[in-house]
């Protein structure tokens, strides 16, 4: 029972928190924050204490049940900390909005938190199929926080993009079962060794597309430039960061839990894939750079940053899958921190576009500092964990028998940072060092930084740096994590 705590009590806080309306909103905010704590404490002991529960079976295909193991507990644990660490942020930024809209934020927040973790911790396809769709249902609520005729387009413009995605996915689900497929969906480790028919191998691929739309993989990567920037930063946050990852860890699930990786290796399968992975790489860079609404540029660097993660995955080897999910934690912090800084700027000054940004390291240096700090590792500047991450994942094409993608991953990994660097360093430069030419604005000289605010984003910028400091801690549970996916 153990492992339900950490999946019902976000749901409860959320379902309850409405009722709670006149109540007091520091009692609201604790009740909030306190579930959280106590969600990641509980995500920490099913760590050390391996638990499986069962809650509805109807025969081996149709199951509802749960399980932790190395890749569920790694993504899990992710979720609650960042989830933690963004509710804690929130408590400052939910401020000015009216007692019912925040109570409303709040409400969906916690729920998506919990279905979130109910599929990192689902034991067979079944169960993550469903609780995958309700995090799609439950988050698309807080991108249309706002209420504005922009946010209701970008809520169904990811609800349209993310349902596609898992009508494709289900598509997959039906040509892999029966006929000479599978003839279960529960999640070995290494996957289930089945014969590689056409049909099996389109199922597989129509699964990896349409799961990879929450991932944002070309050509449905839509909803991430849309989303982001009429979305509250917390949203912001914690849908880049960590509900994006949803489509990563269904990616893990089927091509090395459900199917074997020799299934597609070498297939027509892998090498589309592949070329998917690295025009959306490529592509997310290109219009990050050329981007200036500040969040945009950011939802567009998420784009191409998390289609790291899934180069590795689709390399189908073990050094490979242990850099996407180096990729997979570094760019959670990352990612998280950036929002947040950008929501901490635009809170204080209304500033949206990044020519506005000239000379704002004098108003908010500590903000605009961690934010530097955690671009760096973003860009995968040594000794940061995005270094880590980009290397493994270099080291593994250039080792694979892969043919043409053993230089062209490397080539395009190496041009992206490039233009990451130029994305994200000219904003840095040019808060700091506006140049002898900037008016500076009335105000400017005020300190604007908030604790409240800036303690988080240091927090997520420090561990990944100190994570990529100690990388082979990170690197070694990586892969206790994944221990059993590959024959030694």
């Amino acid at each position: 029972m153990t492992l339900l705590i950490p999946m019902l009590l976000p749901i409860l806080i959320g379902l309850t928190l409405p009722l709670l309306g006149k109540f007091s909103r520091v009692l609201r905010l604790c009740l909030c924050i306190g579930a959280q704590a106590l969600t990641l404490a509980g995500c920490v002991w099913i760590v050390l204490r391996p638990a499986s529960l069962e809650l509805w079976h109807l025969d081996n295909m149709l199951r509802i049940a749960f399980a932790s193991d190395g890749t569920g507990n790694l993504f899990a644990v992710l979720v609650s900390f960042g989830w933690l660490i963004v509710g804690i942020y929130s408590m400052r930024y939910l401020d000015e909005y009216q007692s019912a809209k925040e109570t409303r934020f709040l409400a969906f927040y916690m729920l998506s938190e919990g279905v979130l973790l109910a599929m990192c911790y689902a034991d067979n396809l079944f169960s993550m199929y469903l609780f995958f769709e309700l995090v799609t249902l439950l988050s698309m609520p807080l991108v249309l926080q706002d209420g504005t005729e922009a946010s209701l387009k970008a809520a169904l413009k990811y609800l349209f993009y993310s349902v596609a995605g898992a009508i494709v996915a289900l598509m997959g689900i039906l040509l892999v079962c029966g006929n000479g497929g599978l003839n279960s969906l529960n999640f070995v480790a290494g996957g289930t060794q089945i014969e590689a028919t056409s049909r099996v191998l389109w199922g597989v691929f129509l699964m990896c597309v349409g799961f990879a739309a929450k991932a944002g993989l070309y050509p449905l990567h839509g909803w991430l430039p849309s989303a982001h920037p009429v979305a509250p930063s917390p949203a912001s946050a914690v849908l880049s960061g960590l509900i994006a990852k949803a489509g990563v860890l269904a990616l893990i699930r089927v091509l090395f839990y459900l199917v074997a990786p020799g299934l597609v290796a070498g297939t027509w399968v892998q090498t589309t894939l592949l070329i998917l992975a690295l025009i959306t790489v490529l592509m997310g860079s290109v219009m990050a750079y050329r981007e200036q609404l500040f969040k945009k540029r950011l939802a567009y660097s998420s784009v191409s940053q998390i289609s790291y993660a899934l180069v590795g995955i689709f390399m189908l080897n073990q050094q490979a899958l242990t850099g996407a999910l180096l990729q997979v934690v570094f760019h959670a912090l990352v990612k998280i921190a950036l929002f947040l800084s950008a929501g901490a700027v635009i809170y204080s000054t209304r500033k949206t576009q990044v020519p506005q940004l000239h000379g704002i390291g004098r108003q908010m240096p500590l903000t605009m500092g961690f934010f530097t700090l955690a671009a760096f590792s973003l860009i995968g500047i040594p000794p940061t964990g995005g270094f880590v991450s980009k290397w493994h994942l270099c080291l593994a094409a250039m080792d694979s028998q892969l043919g043409a993608f053993t230089w062209l991953v490397p080539v395009v990994l190496l041009v992206s940072a490039l233009l990451t660097a130029a994305y994200l360093l000219s904003i840095s430069v040019d808060a700091f060092f506006p140049g002898k030419n900037h008016l500076p604005d009335e105000d400017e000289d005020v300190g604007m930084d908030r604790p409240i605010m800036w303690i988080p984003i240091a927090l997520l910028a420090i561990a990944a740096l100190l994570l990529g400091m100690f990388s082979d801690m990170s690197f070694n549970f990586v892969n206790s994590c994944i221990s059993g996916l590959f024959e030694v």
